[in-house]
């Protein structure tokens, strides 16, 4: 392959369309959490994973899984975790069957924050996809993305 390779193009436009697509969606839901509750992205994402947690068997996450989640190394995690920690949305507490493991919660003031939040990173991604749904580069992602939408568990 060469860098005049036709396939090659495209496959590097439709990236770089998937690319601009997210930093459009992400960039609008950032100002209105940060807006709205002084919340960033990474926070909200970060408290929406751990909030699904329980008490079940498999029911918490290593950091590392939290970590795959919202998208982040394991130490940016964990500087995270304790930024929320610091603020009262999160508690770690050790793992009752193996004290090496440290499990983190979200507290009340955490659920409370998250569920308030909510409703604003919901409108925030209905009209960044509506937006970018008008722009024809992007149209097909945006399709993409609510072809998923029934398909796909929550993360």
């Amino acid at each position: 392959m060469t860098a005049t390779d036709p396939a090659m193009t495209a496959l590097a436009h439709s990236w770089s369309a998937l690319s601009l697509l997210h930093g459009r969606i992400e960039s609008r839901i950032e100002r209105a959490l940060q807006t709205g509750h002084q919340l960033s992205v990474r926070e909200y994402s970060l408290l929406n994973v751990l909030s699904r947690q329980h008490d079940g068997e498999g029911g918490h996450l290593q950091m590392r899984q939290v970590a795959d989640s919202v998208v982040l190394s394991q130490s940016a995690t964990t500087r995270l975790v304790t930024r929320l920690e610091e603020r009262g949305l999160l508690s770690r507490y050790l793992c009752p069957t193996d004290r090496r493991g440290i499990y983190t919660d979200v507290t009340e003031a955490g659920l409370r924050l998250l569920e308030e939040a909510r409703p604003t990173h919901n409108t925030a991604l209905r009209e960044a996809l509506d937006q970018a749904a008008t722009e024809p580069v992007l149209a097909p992602l945006v399709n993409a993305v609510q072809q998923l939408q029934g398909s796909t568990q929550p993360v």
